[in-house]
């Protein structure tokens, strides 16, 4: 039988003037039938995983779909949010209770108050410290009852996939496998760089050949970014125009980026390098800088001498499918001399 919530989903991805594959299809009905039954009452539970852990390969549409269930869940207190932004609230949360025995316990309470629902987009962890915090976390919001969702390019046990760490993070992994219906997305096509929709532009080509079509942009030295202060081509009340090497050579956090995606709604980033010649550092800090991007809707403007296929060749960053899948949606410009 198709569950109403399938329905009333579909009718939100059609809506987007969407179709899902059969995949997909099956994929959403089996989600919807389980939040269904999630939210019967509580002597249902002991039946019910207490929530839903949605993974598979880049582009499949995995948000697409957990959005379109979690827009028409019957439930008034919920949100969605990204693991970085996740992160940084609980930092900042747990400030307010240093002293009063485990913060995270109090973080945990507070969230769990607001929203029975939490939908977590994206969800991955690659640091220790990071991994445990969360995986805390989310042993707290299950013992209270909380509904989770999370999509994830991750099974739960190839989070935090570093040997040197893993065996620390696998108890949360099997809280997960335990706790959560863990639905794997099935393959086929990458629909990312098939779409329409271009969050950017990606330019081939010189610096110079960019800065004198961007030649009007107000010029600036300098941008103050927490304790840190970094030097800017130029910027204006809603446009930064960064260097990469500015951007993710030096030891910027993810807290910088959601700074800098909340305060602009247009950043250039120029000077682009191969990705193989970079470190695993400076890797991760562009991987975590597009998924920020991406996640808060920024217009994002790169300028690279390569082709996005030559920058991309060679990059041993885990994560970087989804960081390359999500640049293919960038509308690809050569820059020619004005």
């Amino acid at each position: 039988m198709t569950s109403e919530l399938y329905q009333q989903a579909c009718a939100v991805i059609a809506q987007r003037g969407l179709q899902p594959d059969a995949a997909q299809q099956r994929a959403l009905h089996r989600l919807a039938e389980w939040l269904q039954a999630r939210l019967q009452p509580s002597g249902w539970l002991r039946r019910t995983p207490r929530g839903a852990y949605f993974y598979g390969e880049v582009g499949r549409g995995k948000s697409l779909l957990l959005d379109s269930l979690f827009a028409v869940a019957p439930v008034p207190e919920k949100r969605r949010v990204h693991v970085h932004a996740l992160l940084q609230e609980i930092q900042q949360r747990s400030l307010h209770y240093l002293g009063q025995g485990d913060p995270l316990i109090k973080v945990a309470q507070e969230l769990a108050g607001e929203a029975r629902l939490l939908f977590f987009d994206e969800f991955h962890v690659h640091d220790i410290g990071d991994a445990i915090l969360l995986g805390r976390l989310l042993e707290q919001l299950l013992k209270h009852d909380c509904i989770l969702l999370f999509s994830s390019n991750f099974e739960p046990d190839g989070l935090c996939p570093n040997p040197l760490y893993h065996s620390r993070f696998k108890p949360f992994a099997n809280l997960l496998k335990k706790q959560c219906l863990v639905l794997r997305m099935e393959e086929g096509c990458d629909y990312r760089p098939l779409s329409e929709h271009h969050w950017g532009r990606y330019f081939q080509g010189s610096a110079q050949l960019l800065s004198d079509h961007l030649s009007d942009w107000p010029v600036c030295n300098s941008l103050e970014l927490g304790r840190r202060c970094i030097t800017v081509q130029a910027m204006d009340s809603e446009r930064l125009w960064v260097a990469f090497n500015e951007l993710c050579q030096q030891p910027l956090a993810s807290a910088d980026y959601i700074q800098l995606c909340q305060r602009f709604r247009q950043i250039v980033v120029s000077a682009v390098p191969q990705m193989a010649m970079l470190t695993l550092d400076e890797q991760q800090r562009w991987v975590n800088f597009v998924d920020i991007a991406y996640d808060c809707g920024v217009e994002l403007l790169l300028q690279a001498e390569k082709g996005l296929g030559d920058l991309c060749e060679g990059c041993g960053h885990s994560d970087f499918a989804r960081t390359r899948s999500r640049l293919a949606q960038l509308r690809q410009v050569q820059i020619v001399a004005v």
